[in-house]
């Protein structure tokens, strides 16, 4: 059988189904034996009470005799009218007479075992039964004996009511046949509708396992659709986030591998832009093509430029290797912001100056003190700033703004190009660059090592912007690092 479970839910369903029969017909068998011998025990106490009754008035004295045709048709016929076999036995455990008329034809050895117990009980005016066998009626009975009482309330004589028990043997047989029939039937009923519950049960198990084995091929769009309000719904439910997941999951792979390639594409144009350049004017000095002495000079400085771009680019890799490594510590002390941007305000000017643009500081926090690294934080900060100058028009303005409310925020605010839509989601991620023109020459680098630096630091760096209109990068510091001047 292919489906594995669903055969062993309807074994173990049909074993357990069979030991419950068995105990519940045990029970029910020992139970309807007993209560059908204590029914046949009361339905023959009943009749032998009921002769000795009619007995009772045909005695004369203290002896047993019987009076007129009448009664002694009565007892001839005491058989037919009791349904089993009746003897009257007197004090001295004779036979008086049977139902068939008979009299003294039987000894007191031929009753049935136990008899003289129920005749000597019967005389203490007691009801008294037993179960045993009998010569005469060459069977099993069940024997039950009540007493006849005189007049004057004397018992003078025992009614004895044989009935054989192969007749409640042969109704409690008929009674198991109709159990056992009955628990077939129950029984083939309940294996096919087992059957059909277990297939039913282990249909959408074998849904997710085929979405779970088209998962393991990579196919991450396939979803289970089982609505259902159990463990197995839950589970079906987690496996289509699953399923969500390892899509979004394969996305962002192949976009950094993308990204990857691109990397390495532009490291080595970066690396090997540089290296061909101080190659070239190493051989073209060793080789004496060059003699002249500020040509010479002029080589020697070009080589200097691209061993420090050079040195720029790998020191911007070990940068975001280390941050992102949560194992590398950086120096936590008490840092004023307002000193930070203040000191690469400075060291921008210079840049700015080249395209003719002012940069404003406005400051209205009250307290720019934090608890950070002003190294790491001078770098983030003039990454920000560098790019904003990179991507501002000549004679622009550059809006730097320090303030407080929910969060210690600074602002670094250009006039530039602004930033695509679709690239705004990607801009803090390695290796990844804009199409400008004015990008041509970035690693990809700079805005992933700002964002490693604003997350040791517990903030986080917000962008606005708009096409042709400006583009405003924000840095929230939690109040929570601030520290106070005292």
């Amino acid at each position: 059988m292919k489906n594995r479970i669903a055969f062993k839910l309807t074994l173990y369903f049909t074993l357990a189904l069979l030991v419950f029969l068995l105990i519940f017909s045990g029970i029910f068998i020992f139970l309807f034996k007993r209560n059908t011998v204590e029914l046949n025990k009361i339905e023959l106490e009943k009749r032998a009470t009921k002769i000795s009754e009619t007995l009772s008035p045909i005695i004369e004295g203290n002896t047993i005799k019987v009076q007129g045709k009448g009664y002694g048709a009565y007892i001839k016929f005491l058989n037919d009218i009791a349904m089993a076999d009746v003897w009257i036995v007197d004090e001295n455990l004779n036979i008086i007479t049977s139902g068939k008329g008979l009299h003294s034809q039987y000894s007191f050895s031929e009753l049935p075992l136990n008899a003289e117990n129920i005749v000597k009980d019967v005389f203490k005016g007691k009801t008294a039964f037993s179960e045993s066998f009998s010569s005469i009626l060459d069977t099993s009975v069940l024997t039950v004996g009540t007493p006849i009482i005189s007049s004057n309330d004397i018992v003078i004589g025992v009614v004895l009511l044989h009935s054989p028990i192969n007749g409640i043997n042969l109704v409690i047989a008929k009674g198991i046949f109709i159990l056992s029939l009955s628990v077939g039937i129950a029984l083939i009923i309940a294996v096919l509708l087992s059957i059909t519950f277990s297939v039913i049960f282990t249909k959408p198990l074998n849904k997710m396992n085929n979405t779970a084995i088209k998962l393991a091929d990579g196919n991450y769009t396939v979803k289970n659709n089982i609505k259902q309000g159990d463990e197995i719904g839950t589970l079906a439910n987690n496996m289509d986030i699953l399923s969500d997941r390892l899509y979004l999951s394969s996305k962002e792979s192949e976009k950094l591998e993308q990204l990857r390639r691109d990397f390495i594409a532009n490291i080595s144009h970066e690396l090997r832009t540089p290296i061909t350049v101080i190659r070239g004017s190493l051989e073209a000095l060793n080789d004496e093509v060059v003699t002249e002495e500020n040509q010479v000079k002029e080589y020697y400085k070009q080589m200097l430029n691209e061993s420090i771009n050079l040195q720029r680019l790998i020191g911007d890799l070990l940068d975001l290797s280390r941050l992102q490594n949560t194992e590398f510590k950086i120096e936590m002390l008490d840092v004023n912001i307002y000193d930070v941007i203040n000191d690469i305000i400075r060291s921008a000017k210079n840049i700015a100056k080249s395209k003719n643009i002012e940069l404003l500081l406005v400051n209205t926090a009250t307290n720019c003190s934090i608890c950070g690294d002003y190294g790491r934080l001078r770098q983030m900060f003039m990454t920000l700033l560098d790019n904003a100058i990179k991507f501002s028009p000549q004679n622009g303005h550059i809006n730097i703004t320090l303030s407080r409310n929910e969060s210690l925020n600074i602002s670094i605010k250009d006039e530039g190009i602004g930033i695509e839509k679709q690239d705004l989601p990607y801009l803090f991620e390695r290796f990844y660059k804009t199409k400008a023109i004015e990008n041509t020459n970035g690693t990809g680098l700079g805005l992933s090592i700002a964002k490693q630096i604003a997350l040791r630091h517990n903030a986080k760096i917000c962008v606005n912007s708009l096409k042709s209109k400006g583009s405003e990068f924000i840095v929230k510091f939690p109040l929570t690092i601030l520290t106070i001047h005292k």
